[in-house]
């Protein structure tokens, strides 16, 4: 499966870079290795890549402003942190910008290259799963797989997790969605950070259906969500 994967790796450690490189290519990955957030970028730019590795303390941009580029620009890109900083604020951040994973130095190279098959695999399911053209929420239309949701003359563009958390909760319509089931759908695990994580997109998603007062995202009291629509 990994062997034409291409991960961009963006470490400004030269040791760690070299480690990094090295094992994943003997893991028969094809590995680009750059040493700032900018290079990284352009070469995103340049290429088409499977996954990023982003290490997030480097000169000039950081790796968080350097994923929000990457989010804006590819949103299908999967990217993962690995990084030093191991405060909550810093993982909550990671995962507020759409991280599929934060791992905190040092690691261990088994346990990254077991997230880099599950990254991959999932992303692989997401594009071949066949979904509806396009579902109707009240009076928006959702459209999965050009990460549309227009209302009227207005269309916002979804990040790729945007996109996934509203189709989860559109196959849950009316119906209760359980938060550690929709975290583990979303994410491949469950963890507190990555329900935090979750709870932004949940807030995002809020805030772009405010148009149509009779749809919502309700919660309920620690068991999860319900997508109410009504019916027509």
């Amino acid at each position: 499966m990994l062997n034409d994967k291409h991960i961009l790796i963006v470490e400004d450690d030269l040791n760690l870079g070299l480690l990094l490189m090295d094992f994943l290519e003997s893991e028969g990955l094809r590995v680009t290795w750059k040493r700032d957030a900018l290079s990284g970028l352009q070469q995103a730019r340049r290429q088409s890549f499977d996954l990023c590795i982003l290490d997030v303390m480097m000169p000039g941009m950081d790796g968080f402003s350097l994923a929000k580029n990457l989010r804006s620009q590819f949103p299908n890109l999967p990217f993962l942190f690995l990084t030093a900083r191991m405060l909550k604020e810093d993982k909550l951040k990671g995962y507020a910008l759409g991280a599929e994973d934060y791992l905190t130095k040092p690691f261990d190279e088994s346990e990254l290259l077991c997230k880099i098959r599950v990254i991959l695999r999932r992303s692989a399911q997401t594009e071949t799963v066949a979904h509806p053209a396009v579902q109707t929420i009240g009076r928006y239309h959702f459209d999965f797989s050009r990460q549309e949701l227009r209302f009227g003359e207005q269309c916002l563009r979804l990040t790729e997790k945007e996109n996934n958390v509203l189709h989860l909760l559109c196959q849950y319509q009316n119906r209760i969605l359980r938060r550690e089931e929709a975290v583990e759908k979303i994410y491949g695990k469950y963890d507190y950070f990555l329900g935090r994580s979750f709870d932004v997109f949940i807030s995002r998603l809020r805030k772009m259906l405010k148009e149509d007062p009779r749809v919502s995202i309700d919660n309920v009291f620690r068991v999860g969500f319900i997508l109410n629509v009504p019916a027509e």
